[in-house]
């Protein structure tokens, strides 16, 4: 069942992320609590770093309301807002961005999901990227993605990202001869738009990765709820644990094969 991305819904999804952005930059300024997980209150903040000392990945969903605290309204779509952290030890800043940034490798790194990655284009810290994405629960979906992605170095052992999808397109019988790209904004609407949040802190012998998700979907209509919801619903906090967990242990792997030699 095909849906279409309307005005309404993209301007809901702009106010939801222009909030969430005012936040983010608010929590950047504090002195001694980079990350997100750093303001949680106790002992909250001391489970979510035990979790990750243990080689965890800590996720928490989030919901970002406007100044009077009321829901920010996305008429016809769902807007997806998780938060990801990882600890690596023994990794440094510098290697964690070399990998987070080796664009070309994706695909490997974190596959199956990212069937296909590539660098575009690089200015200084700013990178413009393709992915090919499948995301599969109870149906398989193939996307043809653009992404901006923006570094922002703060000092030696800081560092944060924001990528934006600028363009998403689903793809029909992907693989097949028959392959095609459906047009912007009219398709089965699993995915319209994906921001990322990343910050990096070198602390306590190794680096927090932290990864906070805005995505926006079509809503569910209950006539195809038991085929669509799982997808719509679920995708979202799976595909950021696997991208947690999956730069964690490449970095891992990276440091481990640089020792070996």
């Amino acid at each position: 069942m095909s849906a279409e991305l309307k005005p309404a819904t993209v301007a809901g999804f702009d106010r939801y992320v222009k909030a969430t952005e005012a936040r983010i930059d608010s929590e950047l300024k504090r002195p001694d609590a980079f990350l997100y997980i750093e303001g949680l209150p106790e002992p909250r903040r001391a489970q979510a770093l035990a979790t990750l000392k243990r080689g965890g990945v800590y996720m928490e969903r989030l919901k970002t309301r406007d100044t009077v605290g009321q829901a920010i309204e996305t008429p016809n779509g769902l807007i997806h807002h998780w938060t990801g952290d990882v600890f690596i030890p023994g990794a440094k800043l510098h290697q964690t961005l070399e990998l987070v940034q080796d664009y070309d490798h994706h695909q490997d790194i974190y596959k199956p999901e990212v069937v296909h990655s590539k660098l575009i284009e690089r200015n200084g810290n700013d990178f413009k990227i393709f992915y090919r994405l499948r995301k599969k629960k109870v149906i398989t979906v193939t996307l043809s993605t653009d992404h901006d992605v923006h570094y922002f170095p703060v000092d030696e052992t800081h560092a944060y990202s924001r990528s934006y999808t600028t363009r998403i397109q689903e793809v029909a019988n992907a693989g097949q001869p028959t392959e095609r790209e459906k047009p912007v904004g009219n398709d089965g609407g699993f995915l319209w738009r994906l921001y990322s949040y990343w910050r990096f802190e070198e602390k306590d012998g190794g680096v927090y990765v932290e990864c906070e998700s805005v995505s926006l979907t079509r809503d569910i209509p209950w006539i195809v709820s038991p085929l669509v919801k799982p997808f719509v619903t679920d995708i979202p906090k799976e595909s950021l644990q696997m991208t947690m967990g999956s730069t964690r242990a490449a970095v891992l792997g990276r440091i481990a094969s640089a020792r070996g030699k």
